[in-house]
């Protein structure tokens, strides 16, 4: 009888103890928010970007409007081409393998594809991917990117 008592304090006094943890709010302190691209090609991103940068860069001079292209392609193909394509443009994104998301480094995709066949399929979509309604001068640097990943 007495062990059973014991048992039951000691369940009692574990029970307040979770029970008192549970009144106040974890503590983010330390904590940083996370970002799914912590997880992807890191390597194959910088090569990318870097490419990107190097290919668009003497079209213009630093701080001008080819800048504002740049990061606009960027955050257009995270928020729309990520999803499916992947970062890089491997068709490995979330959505890509369930739509079959072609591989846009492919060596095969980049000789047979052109420049306005690639901008047409943004435009007015293709098979499971939807059209998208952009500004050309973002088309032509979402093109030039694709470009970019060649090989990668």
């Amino acid at each position: 009888m007495r062990a059973r008592a014991l048992g039951f304090a000691v369940f009692g006094a574990m029970f307040l103890l979770f029970c008192g943890a549970c009144d106040r709010p974890p503590t983010d302190e330390g904590l940083r928010e996370w970002s799914p691209q912590e997880h992807d090609r890191k390597e194959e991103t910088e090569r990318l970007q870097a490419g990107a940068q190097a290919s668009a860069q003497p079209k213009q001079a630093a701080g001008d409007a080819g800048d504002d292209n740049r990061a606009l392609v960027e955050i257009t193909w995270r928020q729309q081409c990520l999803q499916c394509h992947g970062m890089v443009g491997h068709g490995d994104g979330p959505n890509g393998p369930m739509v079959k998301a072609p591989d846009l480094t492919r060596e095969e995709f980049q000789a047979k594809a052109t420049d306005a066949e690639i901008a047409e399929t943004i435009k007015n979509g293709r098979k499971l991917m939807p059209k998208f309604d952009l500004p050309p001068a973002i088309v032509v640097g979402l093109v030039a990117r694709i470009r970019a990943s060649r090989g990668h």
